[in-house]
């Protein structure tokens, strides 16, 4: 078509060069509905020149001192944020998130991630132990693992990407990275930065496509001793399959059906904007949203009212747009998923008190064949429905009443899932016991989403294996080694 823009085509990323793919898949633009962008479709070919390119690298990086490890990715860091604008840009565009979210939230935090673990590798100490009778003094070494395999999901791209890279580059590691092919494009864009940092060849490969080719690839290879995978559990179980033969280390930060429990002593002001956040930021696209609100039967009609009023204020529209509140879903079958669980909750009985089917989307001509919904709050439901068991990763949330505390403890970890939650109460005593009582990773009271990255991240049950943070993740991307002199 005439003056239409060319789509913007992708390449690999394999020893410090940007090659070719023969075939692509499409990306879309999810506010628009339509293909802007085109993908690699690559497989296991392109997997073996990422291997090899990351073996070649090894010796050399993993040589080389934190220090001087630790200014490249100080470097990475300073060019990431002076592109801060180019990179919220082509996030917002390619996973349908808002303009701000991307500029507040994503971005500034990949530069973040490069800088923490800059720092955080300079003060590691390892353990000695003497033993006198013996004459013998004992003392630990750690030591990168080798070629790491870095798997992302689509809700938070750079954002968790450079929160797998950072830790395994600072310590020493090569890596092959693979976003989700839904959302490639500043991975793509981080690649450029790499060669200006000081980043050597083959330190950090990315290779695009699809996870049943290049997904399964990676995991599968016996070169890449250890996987690092967020996204859904499902997969999840594929991964551990595939990884079995090979004993390789994994970390798993999966998904969540995360509760908030508000008390009838919680000060509503400030839960109710904090809880209407934690709900349908990102679109309801974060493993850490809340997605179950038990609320106290003392305030739960009050609360129900005004949370429902201070939904109807978010305004949902174009990404591009700095007054939009929230954005577009990520895809058409992912945005159809999230309205058959509404459609499964009418059909139970459930009430729906704003948003999908009770109020009216506006939106401008442009963005009518894009992926959006409105904010929506579901009442009258019961525990054992599939809304309240299952994670939707879309802006539902379900509202119920609970009387005790010893009640909604139970509920609330009647799920399989315990990544995070939220408490929210004005009695110290209740928030210490209610916070130790529940089966989840993280437990934020009185807020959500304040994170200090040298505390573990990471969930029990079926949200994953293992932990994410300084240390963590430093014991995760190295082997330890005990060593026994006598003197």
């Amino acid at each position: 078509m005439a003056g239409q823009k060319p789509l913007l085509e992708l390449e690999n990323f394999i020893a410090g060069k940007f090659i070719a793919c023969n075939s692509h898949i499409d990306s879309y633009d999810p506010s628009t509905g339509e293909v802007y962008c085109k993908v690699p479709d690559s497989g296991k070919e392109e997997i073996e020149a990422a291997v090899t390119a990351a073996r070649g690298a090894f010796p050399h990086w993993s040589s080389t001192s934190p220090q001087d490890r630790s200014q490249i990715m100080n470097k990475l860091a300073d060019l990431l944020e002076q592109s801060l604008e180019d990179f919220a840009q082509a996030e917002s565009k390619d996973q349908g998130k808002t303009i701000t979210f991307a500029r507040t939230v994503d971005i500034p935090r990949a530069v973040y991630n490069f800088r923490f673990f800059a720092s955080s590798i300079l003060h590691h100490t390892t353990d000695a132990t003497q033993m006198d009778s013996m004459g013998c003094l004992h003392y630990t070494v750690r030591s990168p693992v080798g070629i790491a395999g870095l798997i992302s999901p689509w809700n938070l791209p750079l954002y968790l990407l450079t929160w797998k890279i950072a830790p395994a580059i600072a310590a020493g590691n090569t890596v092959i990275a693979k976003p989700s092919e839904m959302t490639s494009v500043t991975a793509w864009m981080l690649c450029k930065l790499l060669d200006k940092a000081g980043v050597p060849p083959g330190v950090v490969n990315i290779v695009f496509g699809t996870g049943s080719k290049v997904g399964e690839a990676l995991v599968s290879h016996p070169e890449v001793p250890l996987i690092s995978f967020t996204g859904s559990t499902l997969t999840a179980e594929r991964i551990m399959l595939k990884s079995a033969p090979h004993c390789k280390k994994l970390s798993l930060e999966l998904g969540g059906k995360n509760p908030a429990i508000i008390f009838d002593d919680a000060h509503l002001s400030e839960c109710i904007p904090t809880t209407v956040r934690s709900s349908f930021a990102n679109q309801g696209e974060i493993c850490l949203c809340t997605s179950r609100i038990f609320v106290q039967r003392r305030i739960y009609e009050e609360f129900l009212a005004r949370f429902v009023e201070a939904i109807r204020k978010w305004k949902v529209g174009p990404p591009s747009d700095p007054t939009t509140s929230m954005g577009a879903l990520i895809s058409k079958a992912h945005l159809e998923k999230v309205r058959n669980y509404i459609k499964k909750a009418c059909a139970e009985g459930a009430r729906i008190l704003c948003g999908e089917g009770v109020d009216n989307l506006n939106l401008p001509s442009k963005n009518k064949g894009g992926y959006f919904m409105l904010p929506t709050v579901i009442t009258d439901i019961k525990d054992e429905s599939c809304c309240m068991k299952e994670e939707i990763f879309g802006p539902v949330a379900c509202v119920v009443v609970f009387d005790t505390e010893e009640e909604v403890i139970e509920r609330a970890n009647d799920v399989k899932y315990g990544l995070a939650a939220t408490v929210w109460s004005n009695n110290i005593g209740r928030v210490w016991r209610v916070s130790k009582k529940l089966q989840s990773g993280l437990v934020w009271t009185n807020c959500w989403l304040i994170r200090d990255l040298n505390l573990p991240f990471g969930g029990m049950k079926a949200s994953g294996i293992g932990r994410e943070g300084a240390k963590d993740s430093y014991d995760f991307f190295t082997e330890v080694k005990t060593i026994t002199v006598k003197y």
